[in-house]
């Protein structure tokens, strides 16, 4: 039997945060934990923490000054942390009538156990990394449009090479994470234990819109890439047809100073 949280309540508080790249989670899963995949602990005086390995946590039951003080803890263990922490916030109600409902925020629960609070956490967190890389995928469209526009009157400025491979890198940084660390579209381990907590689980994945959020991330992302290695290509072919000049310029003039040393030195 799951054991329950936050009996004494009907409404608890839940706030997202992705903190940075990654989390080095070893020292907390060496102390006394509430659950594991993904980490739970307690925080605060009477709330809990459910963290994740790719650099977001999910907090419930805080007050301001335990949030701060607990993110003053994990401070060390953040790697490359954010500047501007993208965050996202849900209040989590009581009800078994209506549990699985979501609206405007609100989610509506069966129970405050771990496994339900995994889950919720599960989401939130996707969508504070979904935002976060949303926002740099937007960043990079608005940096790469003026060079598609430029290559409509001209393929020949040199300066986008290096613009552009940095560009190219850091959209396949983006797919790399979404995909391999976070596993967005993947649903938790924890449902192959509780089959019974699916529902909940597709309601929230599809009030956030996990699946469409993504879908649209990738599909920028792929246009990103094409944009930018077709103006590479074009780069490439310029450089080329410059050297093939520079090839038949040596030759010509390897001629002419043969037929010099032909006709005026003979």
């Amino acid at each position: 039997m799951q054991k329950l949280l936050f009996t004494d309540r009907e409404t608890v508080k839940g706030r997202a945060i992705f903190l940075g790249e990654s989390l080095d989670l070893k020292a907390l899963e060496r102390a006394d934990c509430l659950a594991k995949t993904p980490l739970v602990v307690t925080a605060g005086e009477n709330g809990c923490a459910v963290l994740f390995r790719y650099g977001a946590i999910v907090l419930f039951g805080l007050g301001p000054v335990e949030e701060v003080s607990f993110l003053s803890y994990l401070k060390p263990l953040v790697i490359q942390p954010f500047s501007s922490p993208e965050t996202e916030e849900a209040s989590l109600n009581l009800d078994p009538a209506a549990a699985g409902r979501v609206e405007n925020g609100i989610i509506w629960i069966q129970e405050f156990s771990i496994a339900c609070l995994q889950i919720v956490a599960d989401v939130l967190a996707k969508s504070v990394v979904l935002a976060h890389y949303e926002a740099g995928t937007a960043n990079v469209f608005d940096q790469i449009e003026p060079f598609a526009d430029e290559l409509q009157r001209t393929t020949k400025n040199e300066r986008w090479g290096k613009e552009l491979l940095r560009q190219l890198g850091t959209t396949l940084s983006i797919q790399h994470k979404i995909v391999g660390r976070v596993e967005i579209i993947d649903k938790p381990d924890l449902l192959w234990d509780m089959p019974d907590l699916e529902r909940l689980y597709a309601r929230l994945e599809n009030e956030y819109e996990i699946r469409e959020r993504h879908m649209a991330l990738e599909r920028k992302l792929d246009l990103i890439s094409r944009t930018a290695e077709t103006v590479l290509d074009l780069l490439q072919h310029n450089s080329g047809l410059r050297v093939e000049w520079y090839v038949v310029i040596l030759i010509v003039v390897e001629i002419l100073l043969s037929l010099y040393d032909l006709f005026f030195q003979g």
